[in-house]
């Protein structure tokens, strides 16, 4: 069910869900956190909601949408509520602000906010260079980013580095759980050697090429190396050297990656790039700072760049077995030839039958 609440106030807004809940028997209740999303009033505003209400299925929640729209039209609040089907496991309360309205979004929260539930910020494409300073991040227990959305992704990943505070964590990270667990156990599996370098190939704007190699600095303590693919999406290339070789992970196609090492066979894994409802999903898992992010964030200036790009060879494909050569016909001068072979020993026969007759004709 969708309300839509024009030129309204938070108090109305307030007043309407209480209405609802009581009236309808959409009830707050199990809601664990107080989702706010932040962003601008356009096509990308569907989107966020809609991974935000399949995420609410793990987390049921109250969503709260700041699309801010344009700063030049007279200050206005226009509001639409999202319950039942339309709005997942949570309830959807959706603000779009114009005018000088757009720049007091906190304000607009406030009075919507779950009591004794924690808040969540995210923004889905552009965030503040200060996430933690924002009015809507001063809210939040905990501050998500993409950086992936942005304009200029390896720029905004510096940004974060140099303004991260605890509770504060970037989509691009989570896209690397199922990198990360593929590695991990594949260091797992004999010979049981420590890893002496590591390399990553991968898009040049790929943050989550960069968060990954400063992982490996963080964690491993060894030289790591960037270097940029000329081919393939995101993460095309993983490397880890050991002495008795390499454990290699490619995805040239960003669907399925192969994984070959030393004494095993070579493994063919899924590794499709994850979903913005996964990643959020998993996000809200955890209220607490995500302190592996933070370290791996840290050490990305200590990555090597390579000098030159590197574009990775997909796994060749079988070859198809060469068909048969048919059996050589028998041309027609061969036939000719075997027939007229033959002629004369058919003739031979009607001879000597003859002779024969003659010869007993004699002798009666």
């Amino acid at each position: 069910m969708i309300i839509d609440l024009p030129s309204t106030t938070t108090a109305q807004v307030n007043a309407k869900i209480v209405e609802v809940r009581e009236t309808g028997g959409a009830v707050a209740l199990g809601r664990v956190l107080t989702l706010v999303i932040v962003t601008d009033d356009s096509a990308k505003t569907e989107e966020a909601i809609q991974a935000a209400n399949e995420a609410s299925r793990e987390h049921p929640c109250r969503v709260i949408v700041l699309a801010r729209g344009a700063r030049k039209a007279a200050a206005r609040l226009d509001a639409q509520i999202r319950v039942g089907g339309d709005a997942g496991a949570s309830d959807v309360v959706v603000l779009r602000l114009y005018g000088p309205l757009a720049d007091q979004a906190a304000s607009c929260v406030v009075p919507l906010l779950l009591p004794d539930a924690p808040v969540v910020a995210w923004w889905p494409s552009e965030a503040p260079d200060v996430p933690a300073e924002d009015a809507i991040g001063q809210l939040a227990t905990r501050r998500i980013t993409d950086s992936a959305a942005e304009k200029n992704p390896i720029k905004a990943l510096e940004q974060r580095r140099k303004s991260y505070v605890d509770g504060d964590t970037d989509l691009a990270w989570t896209r690397l759980t199922n990198w990360r667990a593929q590695l991990a156990a594949a260091l797992d599996l004999p010979p049981y050697e420590k890893v002496t370098g590591a390399s990553v190939i991968g898009e040049a704007d790929s943050p989550s090429s960069e968060l990954l190699a400063g992982w490996f600095a963080s964690r491993l303590n060894v030289p790591v190396s960037r270097a940029k693919a000329t081919a393939g999406e995101g993460i095309v290339q993983v490397t880890l050297q050991r002495r008795s070789g390499a454990v290699d992970l490619l995805r040239p196609d960003a669907k399925t990656g192969t994984l070959t090492q030393p004494g095993q066979p070579d493994r063919r894994i899924a590794l499709q790039r994850r979903s913005v409802r996964d990643c959020l999903a998993e996000e809200l898992r955890r209220l607490d700072p995500d302190e592996i992010y933070k370290d791996a964030l840290m050490a990305v200036p200590k990555v090597s760049k390579a000098r030159h790009a590197v574009t990775p060879a997909p796994a060749p494909k079988p070859a198809a077995a060469a068909p048969k050569p048919a059996a050589p016909k028998a041309s027609a001068k061969a036939s000719s030839a075997k027939a007229k072979a033959e002629a004369p020993a058919a003739e031979e026969k009607p001879k000597r039958s003859a002779s024969k007759k003659a010869s007993a004709k004699a002798d009666s």
